[in-house]
């Protein structure tokens, strides 16, 4: 059924965005870079990259305008094995990680508001978030969406407000010049891997602007609709970050923010005291809440994909209008994701493991068979752009950490074992099937 048009597809891009990582990230930068300036020049160079990630997406799905995301491009352009792994980064990475993350910062924000009692297990609200929203989507996907679209529109009204009160209460004398490592930037090669490190980080929060090609087959029109929203979404969502960081660095004194995770509380702290740091709170915990919603209501599609294709069991596929078996498994991970990890531990893998998925599917636009223009023609400078910038980050953060690849070589390692494994299996279920024919009646 063709569920869902622009503006939903629209918020899904915005509320797949808006997680986590724009909420916890510059604390992290700041430690790295050394000041604030270099900070939001991260932000800005990360926005550019997205957009050109957009675009890059929007090309996909008009070439292949189906659900399924990086599996879908991988494995119909490149090999089946691609497309398995890109489906495996998504089940482990691309969502269930991203989820957990999500779910685990909005419990943070949580409990600055309310305090937890004590007989309240850790993660019970983290838990509690993946579960309503599974719930919504596996078993009511239109009204999901309606839900899921209200919500994103009042988060997109409770940041602007957060940015109307800065503008008015901020003056200049409440700018934050001040650097972390001594009176200089940094320089040369320092500045280099810093900023490297920074970008992977920062495209965690960037990653969610192709959200909406995992529901592509349940578009009316998908070719025209979903690139629109792709590249909208993107923008609106980039000129946010970009505002909210300039609060989030410049406001506070930088010893107060450096390698913290709740930077927007601090800083909201620091322009108007506790009630707005209250306030900034509650906005922050609606929009953790629709990321885990939002990538809750495209995880599953990914998967039932797969099951259409024989590489996961056929139970997997859509029940009516939803993939509610997938949405249950998608549950289950995410939970486990919850109990098992901590906000920074997950940080550099996500961005360095979603990023590296995102740029091998933007290359199949370079193929033969995708493309319609020589490599160097200008359609393809977008792509080119974010593949370079993408590799080159991914490459620079593990050169000069090479442990920080350990997890997406592992993760890579583990989907080829899976696609073998898959693969071996249904080369099985077909010979039983040849060795014995259903006799006719």
């Amino acid at each position: 059924m063709k569920n869902f048009g622009f503006w939903t597809l629209t918020f899904l891009v915005v509320a797949n965005m808006i997680g986590a990582g724009v909420f916890t990230t510059s604390g992290f930068a700041l430690a790295d870079l050394g000041s604030p300036g270099l900070v939001m020049w991260a932000w800005a160079i990360g926005g550019m990259i997205a957009i050109a990630g957009a675009f890059s997406y929007a090309m996909l799905v008009r070439a292949m305008p189906h659900s399924g995301g990086e599996y879908l491009f991988l494995s119909r352009k490149v090999h089946p094995l691609a497309g398995f792994i890109a489906g495996w980064v998504s089940l482990i990475a691309g969502f269930s990680g991203a989820i957990a993350f999500a779910a685990t910062a909005f419990e943070s924000y949580v409990m600055g508001v309310w305090s937890r009692p004590h007989w309240l297990p850790e993660g019970t609200w983290a838990i509690a978030a993946i579960i309503a929203a599974g719930a919504i989507h596996g078993w009511r996907p239109r009204a999901g969406a309606w839900v899921q679209n209200l919500v994103v529109v009042m988060k997109l009204v409770l940041l602007a407000a957060v940015l109307g009160y800065a503008a008015f209460a901020m003056d200049a004398g409440d700018v934050s010049p001040e650097f972390v490592h001594g009176d200089e930037l940094m320089t040369g090669w320092t500045l280099v891997s810093a900023m490297a490190g920074s970008l992977v980080w920062i495209s965690l929060s960037y990653s969610g602007f192709n959200a909406a090609v995992y529901v592509a087959d349940e578009v009316r029109d998908a070719r025209r609709v979903v690139p629109r929203a792709l590249v909208t979404g993107t923008v609106v969502v980039v000129v946010l970050y970009v505002l909210l960081n300039a609060i989030f660095v410049y406001i506070p004194p930088a010893e107060d923010i450096v390698g913290q995770a709740d930077v927007a509380a601090i800083a909201a702290r620091s322009l108007g005291g506790a009630k707005f740091e209250t306030f900034v709170r509650l906005t922050i915990v609606a929009c953790l809440l629709t990321s885990v919603f939002s990538m809750m209501m495209a995880a599953p599609r990914v998967y039932a994909k797969m099951a259409d294709d024989g590489l996961l069991p056929g139970g997997l596929r859509f029940q009516g209008e939803s993939p509610l078996a997938a949405t249950c498994i998608q549950i289950v991970l995410a939970v486990c994701l919850v109990l098992a990890s901590d906000l920074q531990g997950l940080l550099s893998y996500l961005g360095l493991t979603l990023s590296i998925c995102a740029a091998c599917s933007v290359c199949t636009l370079l193929l033969p068979s995708v493309r319609t223009q020589a490599i160097w023609h200008p359609v393809h400078w977008l792509p080119l752009l974010y593949i370079a910038c993408t590799l080159i980050a991914a490459a620079i953060l593990t050169i000069n950490d090479p442990w920080q690849i350990a997890g997406t070589v592992l993760t890579f390692g583990l989907g080829a074992i899976g696609y073998g494994l898959s693969t071996s299996l249904k080369k099985q279920n077909t010979h039983a099937v040849d060795d014995h024919p259903v006799s006719s009646p």
